[in-house]
């Protein structure tokens, strides 16, 4: 006898991939009437793997974290560890989807993990193969996009129509969102703009060319600088070198920061290096954009006012038209590291809508066919059990 889950299962993956499609294009708004259902939210770094449950107001209801397989190990090492963080959070959650924010560039149809950096995925189809081993819908888009989303609905770009976020970190991510929806460009790999040259022929960076962006303002240039002073045996870094026991390679972003803070003056001038080139690629980007507002986000944006401050006084400095058109305002991002899995589990929020009232019109219509079958057979039974009693 057919039940209704083996017909749900038969037809679960096809109907899914129908409703996943439709939702890049109706996006705009739709957070407003989105059910009001936890979802898991996931942020994959190269370090780190983050998941947590997220209500519809951005609240962590529960959060869990697991170190990054290595980057050597297959893409299903990733997949088993994303299944394991989402069916032990489900052991305690109602859970009604799953949003994934990845470090790398996802498609259009945010379906497939083009390129990771940190890992080892190479056109893999993540969402596929999650929606096949979890019971509910399942969204892939990447990291920078899902931490804007969530800093435009929950953060410090709530009430903003044309903002931009820049992600500090190891480099540099971002992100556009325009009246309630991420741009993600034709291809879905929008927002790279930690690769726009800024020096050419400048340092040379991972992505092969020369002179990015994130070769000057990033995580990865704040220690690379501290670390090259130090190995000069430079005056200005004996602090640095004493606070390492001359151990170079143990200088961090959050050791440049700190000292900083306690008033180092190397630190403080490195911090204020990264911070006005981080103003003068926000100035090429206002050229570019036009946006209300800016959110820089990341690790190094810890550093507060000794990053930022620097960043709006270069930006003032190269806005393009400066005193005669106004000046998006610069603000930090309020979500700290948190921002990507909120708003990978808010994006997935909005399949969850979809889904259900995919899944809700199915069982209509199997009841219906069941009703009808039933029907059906009951005529039948009679009319065998009639001519059984005639021939008896």
């Amino acid at each position: 006898m057919t039940t209704y889950r083996d017909f749900a299962l038969a037809h679960r993956g096809s109907a899914r991939a129908t409703v996943l499609r439709t939702v890049g294009t109706r996006e705009r708004r739709s957070h407003l009437t989105a059910p009001r259902v936890p979802t898991v939210g996931i942020d994959i770094g190269g370090t780190k793997v983050m998941a947590g449950v997220v209500d519809a107001d951005g609240n962590i209801l529960e959060k869990l974290r697991t170190e990054t397989p290595d980057k050597s190990k297959s893409p299903k090492v990733v997949e088993d560890t994303i299944t394991e963080l989402v069916l032990d959070l489900s052991d305690r959650h109602d859970v009604h989807a799953v949003g994934i924010g990845a470090a790398g560039w996802v498609d259009a149809d945010r379906s497939t993990i083009l390129f990771a950096p940190h890992l080892a995925w190479r056109n893999e189809p993540l969402r596929d193969a999650l929606q096949a081993r979890l019971a509910v819908p399942v969204m892939v888009d990447n990291d920078a996009n899902t931490a804007a989303w969530a800093e435009w609905r929950f953060g410090a770009g709530r009430g903003e129509d044309h903002l931009v976020m820049i992600t500090l970190g190891t480099g540099i991510g971002g992100a556009i969102l325009e009246d309630g929806q991420v741009k993600r460009g034709k291809y879905g790999v929008a927002g790279e703009f930690g690769h726009m040259q800024v020096v050419p022929g400048g340092h040379r960076c991972a992505c092969g060319n020369r002179g990015c962006w994130e070769q000057y303002s990033s995580g990865n240039a704040l220690v690379r600088e501290a670390r090259e002073l130090a190995g000069a045996d430079s005056p200005v870094a004996y602090n640095i070198i004493e606070r390492v026991g001359g151990n170079i390679p143990e200088i961090t972003g959050p050791l440049i920061t700190e000292l900083a803070r306690e008033g180092d003056a190397m630190c403080v001038e490195l911090l204020q290096d990264i911070g006005q080139w981080l103003g003068v690629g926000i100035a090429n980007l206002a050229a570019a954009l036009d946006p209300s507002c800016f959110v820089i986000g990341g690790g190094v944006s810890a550093a507060d006012d000794l990053l930022i401050r620097p960043a709006r006084d270069a930006f003032k400095r190269h806005l393009t038209g400066r005193g005669y058109r106004p000046e998006a305002r610069i603000a930090k991002a309020q979500l700290g590291p948190e921002a990507g899995m909120v708003g990978a589990a808010d994006l997935a929020r909005l399949v969850a809508r979809r889904f259900r009232r995919a899944n809700r019109r199915r069982v209509e219509r199997y009841e219906r066919f069941a009703r009808a079958a039933e029907a059906v057979l009951g005529t039948s039974t009679t009319r065998t059990t009639r001519t059984t009693q005639e021939n008896d």
